[in-house]
C-alpha cells in the first residue's frame, strides 16, 4: 500500500489470542490521541465478559473501547455488519480529531475491512437447519465429505472439527451453485478497486510471538485465570436462558462451546478445561496462518516499550 497523505490514517493492531494486544493498545493510547474500535467476533456481545477477555471497566474508562457490547448474545453479527459499524465509528474517531487504532484477533473482519465483501449470499435459516440435520444424524465428518464433493479447495482448508465454517460453505454452495472458493476468487480480483474507495489508509501491525511454547502457556494460564474470575457462572447465566443454544455464533465461542458442553453433562470439568486450551490454541495457529500471508504487515515481537516506540515513530512519519 503506497502511503499518503490524502487519506486520513488508521493503524491495526493484530495479533493471536493471548499476546497482549489490548495491554499494548493501551499503553498506546496512553502516549498518542487514538481511540480503540475493537475487532473482536465474541466480545460485541453484551454479557460474554469473562471468556472473550474484555477490559476490565476500569481500564475501558482511561481507554474507551468502540464496538463493545453491542449485541445480545441471541443476535447474529456478521462480517459485513462489522464493516459498517466500522466504518462508521472510524469516521466519529477522526471527526473527534483522533487517530483509530483497530485492535483484535478476528482476522476475517480486518480482510473485510480491507478488501470488501465477496458477493456471498445471505444466511438461509432453512438450509441451514439441513445442514444441521446432516450433523445431528450423520456427524460433521459427513458435512465435511459433502463439502469436499462440491467445494475440495474448502474443504482442504477447513478442519472436520469446525462446524460454524463448514455449515457456511456448505450453505454457500446450496444457495448460489457456485463454490465459496470461486466466490473468494472474484473477491480478490476486486480487492485492489476496494482498498482504492476506502476512505482512509489502513496500516497493520501485527503482535507475532517468537515463542510458541510460551504462548500456549500464556494461553493456558489465560484460560485458568478466567475460571478464578467466575468464567463458570457467566456462561451458566447464559445457559438458563431460553433463547440461547450452542449453535449460535456466541455460543460458539471459544470457552463457551466448552463450559456449555460441560453444563450439559456431555463432558466432565477436566475434559472441559482440556478442549478449551486445545481450541484456544488452535484459534491461536489459525490467527498467526493468516498473518504470515498478511501484505504490508509491521511485525512487533511483543508489548514492549520498543514496540511502542516502533507504532509511535510510524504515526509521526506518516503525520508530517
Amino acid at each position: 500500500m503506497t502511503l499518503t497523505n490524502e487519506k486520513p490514517n488508521v493503524i491495526c493492531l493484530m495479533g493471536p489470542t493471548a499476546s497482549g494486544k489490548t495491554a499494548l493498545a493501551i499503553e498506546l493510547v496512553k502516549r498518542h490521541p487514538f481511540q480503540i474500535i475493537s475487532v473482536d467476533s465474541a466480545q460485541v456481545y453484551r454479557g460474554m465478559d469473562i471468556g472473550t477477555g474484555k477490559p476490565a471497566q476500569a481500564i475501558r474508562n482511561v481507554a474507551p473501547h468502540r464496538l463493545i457490547d453491542i449485541k445480545d448474545p441471541a443476535e447474529p453479527y456478521s462480517a459485513s455488519d462489522f464493516r459498517s459499524d466500522a466504518l462508521q465509528e472510524i469516521d466519529a474517531v477522526i471527526q473527534q480529531g483522533d487517530i483509530p487504532l483497530l485492535v483484535g484477533g478476528t482476522m476475517l473482519y480486518f480482510k473485510v475491512l480491507r478488501d470488501g465483501l465477496a458477493a456471498m449470499p445471505g444466511a438461509d435459516p432453512q438450509v441451514r437447519r439441513e445442514i444441521e440435520q446432516l450433523a445431528a444424524e450423520q456427524g460433521w465428518e459427513a458435512v465435511h465429505q459433502q463439502l469436499s464433493s462440491v467445494d475440495p479447495e474448502s474443504a482442504a482448508r477447513i478442519h472436520p472439527n469446525d462446524p460454524q465454517r463448514l455449515q457456511r460453505a456448505l450453505e454457500v454452495h446450496r444457495i448460489a451453485g457456485r463454490s465459496m472458493t470461486e466466490l473468494h476468487a472474484e473477491e480478490q480480483q476486486a480487492a485492489g478497486s476496494s482498498a482504492e474507495s476506502l476512505p482512509v489508509n489502513l496500516h497493520f501491525f501485527a503482535i507475532q510471538p517468537e515463542d510458541r511454547k510460551l504462548l500456549h502457556k500464556q494461553i493456558e494460564q489465560r484460560f485458568m485465570g478466567m475460571l478464578e474470575a467466575g468464567l463458570m457462572d457467566e456462561v451458566r447465566s447464559l445457559f438458563h436462558r431460553d433463547d440461547l443454544h450452542p449453535l449460535l455464533p456466541s455460543i460458539k465461542s471459544v470457552g463457551y462451546r466448552q463450559v456449555w458442553q460441560y453444563l450439559s453433562d456431555e463432558i466432565s470439568y477436566d475434559a472441559m478445561i482440556e478442549k478449551s486450551i486445545i481450541a484456544t490454541r488452535q484459534l491461536a495457529k489459525r490467527q498467526l496462518t493468516w498473518l504470515r500471508s498478511w501484505e504490508n504487515l509491521r511485525g512487533v515481537s511483543e508489548p514492549s516499550a520498543k514496540s511502542i516506540d516502533s507504532i509511535l515513530n510510524f504515526v509521526d512519519s506518516i503525520s508530517i
